[in-house]
C-alpha cells in the first residue's frame, strides 16, 4: 500500500526522527523473524540418500531438538504443481546437472507455495528445509521438505 504526505522542507529530520522514534521496534521484531538458521549448505548433486541417512543418524529429532535445516542452489524449477489438497511439488534441477523433487506441504495458498507455483523457469533459488527419503519409487531417492526458499538476483 502506498500513501503520500507533504512535508514543508525544514520539518524534514523532525519527521525522520519521529518515524525512527515509532517504528524501530517493529522494524528490528519483523526483521529478526525473516532470519532461518542453516545447519548445511550444499549443491544440489550433494543432496543424496546418503547424506540423509548419515544426517538421521544423529537423531532422533523430534519438538524440542529439530531435524538439520539444509539449504540446497542454486536451483531452477522444472515443474511446479498441487498435489493432494494444499502441498506443492517441485522437480529442480542444480548447474551440476542434479535434479530432486521438493515438497512444501499446506502451502499451495500461502506467499511461497504461489511464488514456487508462479516462478518462471529462469528464476534461480535456493531451497530451505528438511532432507528426507522418498521411497515411494523402485529407489530411494532424497527430497527436500521445505521451509522456505529465496531466489537469487
Amino acid at each position: 500500500m502506498a500513501a503520500g504526505l507533504t512535508v514543508a522542507p525544514g520539518k524534514l529530520d523532525a519527521l525522520a526522527d519521529w518515524l525512527d522514534e515509532r517504528l524501530t521496534a517493529d522494524v528490528s521484531r519483523a526483521s529478526a523473524s525473516q532470519s532461518m538458521l542453516l545447519d548445511l549448505a550444499l549443491a544440489p548433486r550433494g543432496l543424496s540418500p546418503e547424506l540423509v541417512g548419515t544426517l538421521e543418524s544423529a537423531g532422533p529429532f523430534g519438538m524440542g531438538w529439530p531435524g538439520p535445516r539444509v539449504a540446497v542452489g542454486p536451483v531452477r524449477i522444472v515443474k511446479a504443481d498441487m498435489v493432494g489438497t494444499d502441498h506443492v511439488r517441485l522437480i529442480v534441477s542444480g548447474n551440476d546437472g542434479a535434479r530432486f523433487k521438493a515438497m512444501a506441504f499446506r502451502a499451495g495458498e500461502t506467499e511461497l507455495g504461489q511464488a514456487l507455483l508462479h516462478a518462471g523457469p529462469d528464476r534461480r533459488l535456493w531451497l530451505a528445509g528438511r532432507a528426507r527419503i522418498d521411497d515411494w519409487g523402485s529407489r530411494p531417492q532424497a527430497e527436500l521438505h521445505l521451509d522456505d526458499a529465496a531466489f537469487v538476483n
